[in-house]
């Protein structure tokens, strides 16, 4: 893994620094305020009352935050969710143990940060996380999902990630109705996702941002 900082963002909560890329995993204006905002308010809550089962695929593992979050929603409101996080550069733990995230709940975070990779495992009874040490470009698999947490690093930093063939391969893991979210609003991501099908929404961004996206695979 390349270099890493641990630094604290706006609410309280820290993320981690990239030198290489001059990017932070989450908002410095609030890593959780983020997180919760965009990935829990508007994409599993919109989802959830319409399946009993719910399937989440997260691109960009990272620290667990999203993970983390919506396992603890899960649990707290009876909803049983599969989880696939997928990541090429695994965060040490050394560097995860620095993350303040858990309060109270610091054994379920260790667990989905120590958990074994390349199978689902049980967090908890509702909650059943993959993790898979991937590149997205090589990702083969038959499994379809309900709802994408699109989480990868910025269009500035990596562009790529927000080019057709990533996005293309996110439209074919969505089941018809599926929910594509993330924090980015950039122009030529939209045009790229509506080109593939999708219907898009512009919402509210989280603090720092105007806008986020939605988009729901016709």
């Amino acid at each position: 893994m390349k270099q890493l900082e641990v630094r604290q963002t706006n609410d309280g909560s820290k993320t981690l620094y990239l030198a290489d890329l001059d990017e932070t995993y989450h908002s410095s204006h609030g890593a959780i305020q983020e997180a919760m905002h965009v990935f829990i308010e508007h994409g599993l809550k919109f989802m959830a009352p319409k399946t009993k089962e719910l399937t989440i695929f997260e691109m960009g593992f990272g620290t667990g935050l999203n993970a983390f979050l919506t396992a603890q929603w899960a649990q707290k409101n009876h909803q049983e969710i599969r989880y696939i996080g997928i990541e090429l550069h695994p965060v040490p733990e050394e560097i995860w143990k620095q993350m303040d995230y858990v309060q109270d709940e610091v054994e379920m975070y260790s667990k989905i940060m120590s958990t074994e990779w390349g199978h689902f495992n049980e967090i908890h009874p509702d909650f059943h996380l993959k993790k898979i040490e991937q590149d997205i470009h090589q990702l083969q698999t038959a499994e379809k999902v309900d709802l994408i947490y699109f989480d990868a690093f910025g269009p500035r930093a990596q562009s790529e990630m927000w080019e057709l063939p990533v996005l293309t391969k996110m439209h074919e893991l969505l089941n018809p109705g599926g929910v594509f979210v993330t924090y980015c609003a950039q122009g030529q991501m939209k045009r790229n996702l509506k080109s593939l099908g999708f219907s898009l929404e512009s919402l509210p961004g989280p603090p720092g941002k105007r806008e986020m996206t939605r988009a729901i695979k016709i």
